[in-house]
């Protein structure tokens, strides 16, 4: 079971937690963070090759949580085009292409062993969607998308794997492709979650910024810091929230705390 609010105000800490995260300050150190960052390519990679498509499950639960994707139609039937930005092996822009028959997706990632994943799924079809491998900090959208033809970006668990200093030039390169008056969707970790607090200490790169055993990093949404980072590319902002869930695992009698950022950013 499950219980999830809304709102505007940040998880509390419990005085042990406030306590751990307090006393974890000493920073990973500027090589190792130099070399992380040289090398998160092969670390999403070599995360896939472990993984396969086994890792995540497919999200089905984005229509619900986005009746955006509906709400964005001024008919029925009328055809969508999506970018989702980030789009790993596939686990929602299957459901998406399956559940919307009326969707063509272009779809891009990091890691060229995820874009061929996606290749080889039964459900890709070149007709209904183009995929294409893409560091969002530096390639140039416009090489694979048109400017300004773009409904819908959706940003679901992408954002938090980028290092903060170059989060800006991924918000620049989506907002060329996309139309005027159409929205970024935006899911992701936020501060306090769980993942958060489960960091051994010598894992942390900055403020609330992570790297995990694999390599792989993570970083942790606080509203402010979000909202300050779409506004500086020229987006204005339609909603931005915290998402807690406390989910419970009943086996092992375990509540566990899970914070995301929910939000929806506009180009004017």
């Amino acid at each position: 079971g499950a219980f999830q609010k809304k709102g505007h105000s940040a998880r509390i800490l419990s005085p042990e937690e406030a306590e751990k995260l307090a006393k974890d300050q000493v920073l990973v150190s500027d090589f190792k963070q130099l070399k992380l960052e040289k090398e998160a390519q092969k670390n999403w990679d070599l995360f896939y090759k472990r993984n396969s498509t086994n890792f995540f499950k497919d999200r089905h639960w984005t229509t619900r949580e986005f009746q955006e994707l509906k709400a964005c139609r001024e008919f029925a039937d009328q055809k969508l085009t999506i970018l989702e930005a980030g789009c790993g092996v596939g686990n929602c822009l299957f459901p998406l292409l399956e559940e919307d028959l009326n969707i063509f997706a272009y779809a891009c990632d990091f890691s060229p062993r995820a874009v061929e994943y996606v290749k080889q799924n039964p459900l890709y079809s070149t007709e209904r969607c183009k995929v294409f491998q893409c560091d969002l900090t530096k390639d140039d959208l416009l090489e694979n998308i048109p400017a300004d033809s773009v409904d819908v970006v959706t940003l679901i668990f992408v954002l938090s794997a980028i290092h903060p200093d170059k989060m800006h030039l991924v918000l620049k390169n989506i907002y060329k492709v996309l139309k005027p008056g159409k929205c970024v969707l935006f899911r992701d970790y936020g501060v306090y979650d769980h993942a958060m607090l489960r960091f051994k200490s010598g894992s942390k790169l900055g403020e609330n910024f992570y790297v995990r055993q694999d390599g792989t990093r993570s970083y942790f949404f606080t509203e402010e810091f979000l909202s300050q980072l779409f506004k500086a590319e020229g987006y204005e902002q339609v909603v931005n929230e915290y998402v807690q869930r406390e989910t419970v695992n009943r086996k092992e009698d375990l509540r566990v705390p899970r914070v995301f950022l929910q939000s929806k950013f506009q180009k004017p």
